[in-house]
């Protein structure tokens, strides 16, 4: 008979974790984001037990300009999924200080209602910087997420910069949130966001805004038939969305539903699955490397000194470059 694990295993925490504990979940995340090495190292180690227990939730991206209203349509739609029966995480990335690295953390008091369901978890993290304000150990918080039995997870993103194509890359279904406009405004949303929205969510649909919501909707349509779909099975679609009044909550997870079906009926689920993971091994492996690189002896002085040479235009940077890979290899 195996003995067994300590109370502080990583088998202990994975075992909890499977059980729903929430402590559990919560801590193991903040294990993972930790930039202590012992901790992290724990994290990972969680992780590691929870791995053949994980893939097996809805991953749902959603991004959108600020203002857009991300986090009520978030908590409306976390909210009906509870009532359908499912458990959701939220994963709401908040942008961390340029300067002092801190962050606001404030998802919780935005979603108040959500955050009181016993099936809902929200986890704001802060982005650390990392590219397009995607916390850098999300997709190790989604996994924790699905061992612990969630049914749909929900990532957030701040909606600036690169952070669009980051959350693509991690998530079955990327909704893009977009504002009522007209007319030149609609030039405002770039091309590269369209072509990576599974589905585009006009919303704020209610009151003095239904009509315009709606022309923004077909005038995004129209734009959408012209643009050649990633995927074989699925056509992007556009619809309008009241999170205020609840209006269009039902259509976007029917939406949802439908494309999960298509994709792997055709086996276009597992195979993007599949590459988002190749994809993460390789960024964590380039990131592996970066860290190794910086800490060769006497590297740091190296690097330096070319840096300089490069503000000084005294060498190109792909000269720089090469002058500091003679010393990695």
């Amino acid at each position: 008979m195996s003995p067994r694990p300590a109370a502080d295993s990583p088998e202990a925490y994975a075992a909890a974790i499977r059980r729903g504990d929430r402590r559990a979940v919560a801590r193991t995340i903040t294990w993972l984001e930790s930039t202590r090495a012992d901790q992290s190292g724990l994290g990972q180690a969680i992780l590691e037990v929870l791995v053949p227990y994980t893939g097996g939730a809805q991953r749902i991206g959603v991004t959108g300009p600020p203002g857009v209203g991300k986090s009520l349509l978030i908590e409306t739609f976390g909210q009906y999924l509870i009532e359908q029966g499912q458990r959701v995480a939220v994963l709401a990335v908040d942008p961390s200080s340029p300067v002092t690295g801190g962050s606001i953390l404030g998802d919780k008091t935005r979603m108040e209602r959500l955050s009181q369901q016993e099936a809902a978890f929200i986890r704001p993290s802060p982005s650390g910087g990392s590219l397009g304000g995607v916390a850098q150990r999300t997709r190790e918080a989604m996994l924790v997420c699905e061992a612990a039995g969630y049914d749909v997870v929900l990532i957030e993103t701040v909606g600036i910069g690169q952070s669009e194509v980051a959350v693509a890359s991690m998530v079955d279904f990327f909704l893009v949130m977009l504002l009522p406009a007209g007319g030149d405004e609609l030039q405002g949303i770039k091309k590269g966001v369209v072509e990576l929205a599974d589905a585009l969510a006009v919303n704020k649909a209610d009151g003095s805004m239904k009509n315009v919501a709606e022309r923004t909707r077909a005038d995004y349509g129209g734009a959408l038939e012209l643009i050649r779909s990633s995927s074989d099975a699925w056509r992007p679609r556009a619809m309008v969305v009241s999170a205020l009044e609840s209006e269009g909550i039902r259509e976007i997870w029917e939406t949802v539903l439908e494309h999960h079906e298509l994709m792997q009926a055709s086996g276009e689920f597992d195979e993007r699955r599949r590459k988002q993971s190749r994809a993460w091994m390789w960024k964590l492996l380039e990131d592996g490397i970066g860290r190794v690189f910086r800490e060769l002896p006497g590297m740091r002085e190296a690097i330096e000194r070319e840096e300089e040479a490069v503000a000084a235009q005294k060498t190109t940077p792909a000269a720089a470059a090469r002058a500091l890979l003679q010393n990695f290899r």
